[in-house]
């Protein structure tokens, strides 16, 4: 299943409020597993910098990877965005593949 890395940000007033941050966090749990059940989460993490939280889960396709993106919006999110992720490994593997079609000339 195709892996997706949710990158979200809060707007303040739910930064600043730590119950409230938690009740809405496990309501929007609560709804994205309802309107998403094909999501399988894998991580969740709080972060420093430009983005509050980061989230990787995996999803059927880009479809579902949208909706966990529109639900977090509606939710209190200033922002949130779905990239596609693919393991390192595998990365490496389609970088040898190019690697090898340059050097035999195709």
């Amino acid at each position: 299943m195709p892996r997706y890395v949710l990158m979200t940000r809060l707007s303040p007033e739910l930064m600043q409020d730590p119950r409230g941050r938690k009740a809405i966090g496990k309501e929007w749990k609560r709804r994205v597993d309802r309107l998403c059940p094909e999501v399988r989460w894998i991580e969740h993490y709080a972060l420093l910098g430009p983005y509050d939280f980061m989230d990787v889960y995996e999803a059927t396709d880009d479809e579902v990877a949208h909706k966990v993106s529109l639900i977090s919006r509606t939710a209190g999110a200033l922002s949130a965005e779905s990239w596609p992720a693919i393991r390192y490994e595998r990365f490496l593997a389609l970088a040898e593949t190019i690697e090898e079609e340059t050097h035999s000339g195709g």
